[in-house]
């Protein structure tokens, strides 16, 4: 995820305040800054670059930290490898899996050593996008005899040679944001003692703990990070991570997914037209969603939206989640329990709904919840 840059002044929206709405800036923005502000300690910051997806950046920097570590210890001298097409004839694979560029691959022991090629089509934990023998590295630290790297070194070939096959496997269409993380494959420590030096560089599914399985390769497919309606996202420490039943405690819940290629087409739309769109359609779909456009409200929620950055963009990315949540202060989100088209529960407690605060004060816009009192910038 990219990082945040200092924000410019806040500006007034342009726009005539549409009906229902207070002028100015829009209410679903202004809570999405509320929600950027309980990490960054900026506050206010001016609407159109603010989103909730700067939230997860704490997660992200894990996934970053740990991805070299999802995937580790393989045996060399146990590893089965069944191609596709003969499920029940493993071979015994001595040089790592055979895995070449384009393979996929998958595995079902926590130790990994059983792992299997499979159809891409089909659910998988890694694609290779190249391989690279480190014994032809130039001077002895991978020669004969070498110590086994550790982390910190794995991580540093990681960026040194798996960023950049990822790109070239891409076709330099790699999005940094979306839904799959650079991966590394490397031999055990028994593998390396018996001289092999093969990494595999490739793809994974992007999560916040272990590898989930994927479908489809990631040449082929859109690359956004999206999960579809009615896909709840946990939470840890006040932030959201990985899809759970809506039934558990939660941090979101998605109720759209909106296309921005219908809208855009050529370069990368600045943020701000994303916003007026975005916002307009995740206002509209969420209403579609709740059986309500007052819903949102009177569960005391807010609607949070991402942005699509140009790197996301050339890389071909185009939708994005629409969810609900309900911040926690300066604590991140608070735990949701249940899907917001019923009954759920914030914090243990059912929402109460605002009160009807009468003619004389605008009503938010569908899906923004009332904003505490915010500090003027000097």
């Amino acid at each position: 995820m990219s990082s945040s840059d200092h924000a410019p002044e806040p500006k007034r929206s342009s726009r005539p305040p549409r009906r229902g709405a207070p002028s100015g800036t829009s209410p679903v923005r202004r809570s999405v800054a509320t929600a950027r502000g309980l990490f960054t300690g900026d506050t206010p910051l001016p609407a159109p670059t603010l989103r909730w997806g700067l939230l997860l950046v704490a997660a992200g920097a894990v996934i970053a930290a740990l991805v070299t570590l999802f995937v580790t210890g393989f045996d060399n001298n146990k590893i089965e490898a069944h191609t596709p097409g003969s499920p029940g004839e493993p071979v015994v694979d001595k040089e790592f899996g055979t895995a070449v560029k384009g393979d996929c691959l998958s595995w079902s022991k926590p130790d990994h050593s059983d792992l299997f090629k499979v159809r891409c089509d089909t659910k998988h934990m890694f694609e290779v996008a190249a391989d690279v023998d480190m014994s032809k590295y130039p001077g002895k630290e991978f020669g004969p005899g070498s110590r086994f790297p550790d982390s910190l070194r794995l991580t540093e070939l990681k960026e040194e040679h798996c960023v950049p096959a990822v790109q070239q496997y891409l076709g330099g269409k790699f999005d940094p944001r979306g839904r799959y993380i650079v991966g590394l494959m490397y031999p055990s420590p028994d593998g390396w003692q018996h001289g092999d030096r093969t990494l595999r560089c490739g793809l994974q599914y992007a999560a916040s703990t272990g590898t989930p399985p994927s479908v489809g390769s990631a040449a082929e497919h859109d690359q956004s990070k999206v999960y579809g309606p009615g896909v709840c996202l946990g939470i840890n420490q006040n932030l959201p991570t990985d899809p759970v039943d809506c039934a558990q405690v939660h941090a979101v819940e998605v109720v759209s997914t909106i296309d921005l290629g219908q809208r855009f087409q050529g370069g990368p739309p600045a943020k701000e037209e994303q916003d007026r769109f975005v916002e307009d359609e995740c206002a509209r779909t969420s209403a579609d969603y709740l059986g309500g456009p007052d819903v949102v409200r009177n569960k005391t929620l807010t609607l949070f939206f991402d942005y699509l950055d140009a790197r996301s963009w050339l890389a071909g990315s185009r939708k994005l989640d629409c969810m609900v949540g309900k911040g926690a202060d300066r604590e991140g989100f608070a735990p949701i329990t249940g899907s917001a088209k019923g009954d759920i529960l914030i914090n243990g407690q059912a929402p109460q709904p605002p009160p009807n605060t009468g003619r004389s004060t605008p009503a938010p816009l569908p899906g923004a919840a009332p904003l505490p009192p915010q500090p003027q910038p000097r």
